[in-house]
C-alpha cells in the first residue's frame, strides 16, 4: 500500500484554491493568500514544500492552445535512431513551436515512433512548415514520421481534492 501523505488544513485550504488554476492577476499568490488570510510568499512556499514532499506532483502552465488562436495542433511522431534521442528530444522540446517533446516505447511493427512532440500552429500549414523544421534537426537520425491531428479539447485538470 502507498504511503499516505499528511495534509494540514492550511496546505488543503491553498489546495483547495488552486485546484482550478491560478488566478490571472499579476501576483497569483498574493490574491491566494489574501482570501486565505496568508501572505503571497507563505502560499508560495507552502506549495513549493508541497511539491518537494510529493504532495504535489508539479506547478505547471496548461494553456487553451485554441483560446490563444492556435487552433492546428498536431502531434508529431518520429522514429528516432536510439542512440541519438535524448539529445535531439532537448533540442526539438526547446522550440518556442513545442509545447511538450517526450520519449515512448516503439510497439513495432504497427507504431514504430518513439518521440513525441506536440506542436501548435494557426492552421495545418504552419504545422506542416514546424515538422519541417524538426526534420531537419533530426537529420538522418529520423527514419518516419507523422502528424496527427487534434479533432477537439481533451479535459486538462490538476490535483482535485474534496475540502
Amino acid at each position: 500500500m502507498a504511503d499516505v501523505l499528511e495534509i494540514d488544513p492550511i496546505d488543503r485550504a491553498i489546495i483547495a484554491a488552486t485546484q482550478r488554476g491560478l488566478p490571472l492577476v499579476p501576483r497569483p499568490y498574493d490574491a491566494i493568500g489574501a482570501d486565505l488570510g496568508l501572505s503571497g510568499a507563505v502560499v508560495q512556499e507552502r506549495m513549493q514544500a508541497m511539491v518537494k514532499s510529493g504532495v504535489i506532483r508539479r506547478i505547471g502552465v496548461v494553456p487553451n492552445h485554441y483560446k490563444l488562436g492556435f487552433s492546428a495542433n498536431g502531434m508529431t511522431v518520429w522514429d528516432v535512431m536510439d542512440e541519438y534521442i535524448s539529445d535531439l528530444g532537448k533540442k526539438i522540446g526547446a522550440l518556442d513551436f513545442v509545447s511538450h517533446c517526450y520519449h515512448r516505447p516503439r510497439h513495432v511493427p504497427h507504431w514504430p515512433y518513439n518521440m513525441f512532440a506536440m506542436v501548435h500552429g494557426k492552421n495545418r500549414e504552419d504545422v506542416a512548415a514546424h515538422a519541417n523544421e524538426i526534420a531537419k534537426i533530426l537529420g538522418p537520425a529520423v527514419k518516419s514520421s507523422d502528424i496527427i491531428y487534434s479533432k477537439r479539447i481533451l479535459k486538462k485538470t490538476g490535483l482535485r481534492i474534496s475540502v
